[in-house]
């Protein structure tokens, strides 16, 4: 018996590079299934409603044509469960694509992702679940959560109508910063607990965020373990000459930063601080996030 796909394509994505390939990776994907199913929606609950009528259909493997953003959407469909996930990476950032090694490049990586189907290749990966919301309906992250500076950062681009594209973020990385102010937090975990002032804390499934700035250096996806970078009371002009080495991952050296690793991490502090996973908000502190080992299948 073949396999029953779900296409999820998010034309946006890539700005419009998703739209342009939907034909061609559909057409790949079709010779390789017994049914493909191509899901688009407007909104977050009618995606979910799609895929959850594909799954009663015997639904084996759901493939993201996108971004970050799409991944994310997908990952609370597929927690969990024994749908696989498949990518075709589309999007600016591709952050999880990165971590798991799948080529940026999407027509290499559809090849790639044809070849798993042909040969049945699936891994399982770890996710981490944002404890305190509904059980029946938690929230996953693939990547990395965050709060502090950088999730002020993340929330001002979102509500900037211009510049466009990765500008954006520039811009409101220059704000933020100019209005940086170190914030007492807690950081509890099962390995050991941490008060002190910090202006961000990461918690990394896996290593990168932010279009490949690997955060959490050192995380791996099938390790059952968080790691958690929490950058301490920092000046802007100091932060300033930290961030450039957070591309190359050498920021952990810095002695304001400090590094930890848990499978289980509540963060309190600042309610005004927000919270963002996978690059989409998360709602605010307190959070507590648990890592749960081979939450995920993904094919590749």
């Amino acid at each position: 018996m073949g396999w029953r796909l779900g296409l999820a394509v998010h034309p946006d994505s890539g700005r419009g590079a998703a739209a342009r390939i939907a034909g061609t990776v559909a057409e790949r994907l079709r010779a390789e299934a017994d049914h493909l199913e191509l899901i688009t929606a407007t909104s977050f609950e009618r995606f979910r409603q799609r895929v959850a009528e594909c799954r009663s259909a015997g639904l084996d493997a759901l493939v993201v044509l996108g971004g970050d953003g799409a991944v994310h959407r997908a990952v609370q469909c597929c927690a969990d469960t024994d749908v696989a996930l498949g990518l075709v990476p589309c999007g600016t950032g591709n952050d999880f694509a990165r971590a798991l090694g799948i080529p940026r490049d999407p027509s290499t990586a559809l090849a790639t992702l044809v070849s798993a189907l042909r040969h049945g290749r699936r891994r399982r990966l770890d996710l981490g679940r944002v404890d305190g919301t509904d059980p029946a309906e938690p929230r996953w992250f693939g990547t990395v959560l965050c709060t502090g500076f950088d999730a002020a950062v993340n929330a001002r681009a979102n509500s900037l109508r211009w510049p466009h594209g990765p500008h954006r973020y520039d811009l409101a990385l220059l704000r933020e910063l100019v209005s940086l102010r170190p914030r007492p937090v807690v950081v509890d975990t099962d390995t050991g607990r941490l008060t002190t002032q910090a202006t961000l804390v990461a918690v990394g499934n896996t290593a990168f965020y932010g279009g490949g700035i690997p955060i959490c250096p050192a995380a791996t996806y099938d390790d059952g373990m968080f790691d958690v970078t929490i950058v301490g009371p920092v000046s802007p002009w100091r932060l300033a000459r930290i961030l450039p080495r957070l591309r190359t991952g050498t920021h952990v050296r810095n002695p304001s930063v400090h590094t930890l690793r848990a499978s289980r991490v509540f963060v309190a502090g600042d309610p005004g601080w927000p919270v963002f996973a996978d690059g989409d908000p998360c709602g605010a502190l307190p959070v507590t996030v648990t890592c749960v080992p081979g939450a995920l299948s993904v094919l590749g």
